[in-house]
């Protein structure tokens, strides 16, 4: 299905140790426009070009495509992109309910101490656990997009 559904909070305490997997991720953007973001990213050694549509009024949905590249493909792509490429490391974490995955994302560079965590789910209105690390939502405000950040 070409469509995301996620919700986003802030981290407030220390979950690394329920971590199964950490993935160093580089990405940047052709474009910016909220109607059609589209990213280049470099996850460990892969290659991948995703759009990204806008986001409904909750935040929580949108339309998305993603298609793995060339490694030395996204190489050069991220070389056009917009200023304001994104490091992060992203940390894997399965929700104790056993049916989601937490992506807690801890930002470098520019945007050091960020930190975010993501789960998706199969519909909005979605039942899921959350951690005791997990802090406020932030699905809805988009000063936390990753398209938003510098």
């Amino acid at each position: 299905m070409l469509q995301e559904i996620e919700k986003k909070f802030l981290v407030k305490g220390d979950f690394k140790k329920e971590a199964f997997k950490a993935i160093h991720i580089v990405q940047g953007y052709l474009s910016r426009v909220p109607e059609r973001v589209v990213r280049i990213r470099i996850k460990d050694e892969k290659g991948a070009i995703t759009i990204k549509g806008k986001n409904n009024a909750s935040g929580a949905t949108r339309f998305e495509w993603e298609k793995e590249i060339l490694l030395e493909e996204a190489r050069r792509l991220l070389d056009l992109c917009e200023p304001g490429i994104i490091d992060k490391t992203r940390y894997l974490i399965n929700n104790t309910d056993g049916k989601h995955i937490w992506e807690v994302d801890v930002f470098h560079g520019t945007n050091e101490g960020l930190i975010i965590a993501e789960i998706e789910l199969g519909e909005e209105n979605e039942a899921f656990d959350k951690p005791e690390w997990l802090g406020e939502e932030v699905t809805d405000d988009q000063r936390y997009y990753n398209s938003n950040l510098k």
